[in-house]
């Protein structure tokens, strides 16, 4: 029996553990090739786990070349391994990435189910039958639509959907050649940052605020000012003060992390500093489809008529991580910019998908689904804060809570936030602290809760096990 069966991992799924060791086993020889592999009904009872894990395993190692069922006689492994068809040529040389190269944010710590670090959409609620319904009839029309794909910046039945929903739902009037389609916001960023930065120039950025966006704007040598937050937004009169500014980045509907939302009365502000200072204003548009509290406020870009802003969008969060489409709308000169910069980079995402997904919206499917996942994000939000409430009220306050897939959870100023996210871990909960995203501020102890992508159950269980923590006496780092 694997080890890890006998000493859980809470990272691991025992399919996982199950599949790691099999598959080892078969390429360090213990099972040899050609050998009869015991069946799942004897394997589930000697490793104690269920004999569905051990078909689904065995069907996975068979369909990767490992393992070869045949007919009444059993299961065997394969007289030729899939990994020497992978593996490179002994003596050529391997490249190790240098430090600089190493990123300092990983991703796999926001992943779904793990409590509280689910700031992602949650797949179990993206209606995957419909959508392979669109993708099914969109490659069955690929030889009738191939000779639109050349189209660098976007397919245009998508830009045509997606500007008519940001006219719609965003308030923005934009027409179809103004709307650049690409992988995600980074990929908007890493565009922008090519188009209008050069090595030296300002870029004011919220502080918190988004690591990556910060890393992709160092990588092109830009200067980053800190604009601290305040509770409706950017502070204008701290932004007002920065010296020869080329490019404002904000998160105006939902703060990345603080989740504020920028007032009307800061927008309008924000937008006649950057026309009087001749300032870029790069507006991510982070969470502004999951508004618990009302509508959300219109666009940044949509009070500015002087082409000041660039807009950027992603279904990213609203549909599935793992679709990676995104969207940048530009106006005048700064779109022929854009255009020529990614006239040199190419298309980005497969013109098949872009289609599907104009099909998916056009259809109402994408409409739908945003209403289902606002609903089912909302319960979720509600049942974490009631059952804080119940077992550990007037121990914590809450903030960013009434839009985006996350909140921010204000510890008592006695707290430390280190100390309590070890805590935390050793519960099974893994917490970011909120000075993760800080720069150059120094915040109130706090943590990112991310529950979107937690089942009830789950919010159940953590939610209770994060409230014990609260109520706990205070350990310090």
């Amino acid at each position: 029996m694997p080890a890890a069966l006998v000493h859980p991992n809470q990272d691991r799924s025992k399919q996982e553990i199950v599949y790691a060791a099999l598959r080892d086993a078969i390429l360090n020889g213990v099972l040899r090739v050609g050998a009869q592999v015991p069946s799942t009904r004897a394997m589930a009872t000697r490793w104690a786990v269920s004999r569905g894990t051990l078909e689904v395993v065995y069907e996975r190692l068979c369909a990767e070349g490992y393992l070869t069922r045949r007919q009444g006689a059993g299961t065997f492994v394969s007289a030729e391994l899939p990994d020497s068809y992978l593996q490179v040529q002994p003596g050529l040389p391997m490249m190790t990435p240098s430090v600089a190269m190493q990123p300092r944010h990983h991703e796999s710590h926001v992943k779904v189910g793990q409590p509280f670090v689910a700031r992602l959409p949650d797949p179990a609620l993206f209606p995957l039958q419909d959508w392979a319904r669109h993708v099914l009839r969109c490659i069955n029309k690929a030889g009738e639509i191939a000779a639109e794909s050349n189209q660098v910046t976007g397919f245009l039945p998508l830009k045509q959907q997606i500007a008519q929903y940001l006219r719609e739902h965003r308030n923005i009037v934009c027409e179809p050649h103004q709307v650049i389609i690409t992988t995600g916001i980074r990929h908007a960023l890493a565009l922008i940052s090519r188009a209008f930065l050069r090595p030296g120039d300002n870029i004011a950025m919220e502080d918190p605020g988004y690591p990556f966006g910060r890393d992709i704007f160092a990588l092109a040598e830009a200067k980053l000012i800190d604009i601290a937050i305040t509770e409706q937004g950017i502070d204008v009169e701290a932004l007002s003060k920065a010296q020869q500014v080329r490019a404002l980045y904000v998160t105006p509907s939902h703060q990345s992390p603080l989740g504020c939302v920028m007032s009307i009365t800061k927008r309008l502000a924000v937008i006649d500093w950057a026309q009087q200072q001749g300032v870029l204003i790069i507006e991510d548009d982070y969470d502004s489809e999951f508004s618990y509290s009302g509508s959300p406020l219109p666009a940044l870009m949509s009070h500015d008529n002087s082409a000041q802003t660039l807009y950027c969008g992603s279904f990213n969060k609203t549909l599935s991580a793992e679709l990676r489409v995104g969207f940048l709308v530009a106006r005048g000169a700064q779109l022929a910019r854009l255009n020529e910069v990614v006239a040199i980079h190419g298309r980005a995402v497969a013109f098949h998908e872009q289609l599907a997904l104009a099909e998916f919206m056009r259809s109402g499917a994408f409409a739908r689904h945003l209403r289902t996942a606002r609903q089912a994000y909302a319960q979720r939000r509600n049942r974490l804060l009631e059952i804080l409430t119940q077992h550990a009220n007037g121990k914590f306050r809450v903030s960013g809570h009434e839009a985006g897939l996350h909140l921010v959870l204000w510890l008592p100023a006695d707290r430390d936030e280190s100390a309590f996210c070890q805590q935390a871990a050793e519960h099974g909960l893994q917490l970011q602290p909120l000075s993760l995203f800080c720069r150059s501020i120094t915040l109130p102890p706090a943590v990112i809760l991310g529950y979107a992508a937690l089942t009830l159950a789950q919010i159940e269980v953590s939610a209770r096990s994060l409230a014990t923590l609260l109520v706990s006496p205070a350990s310090h780092a």
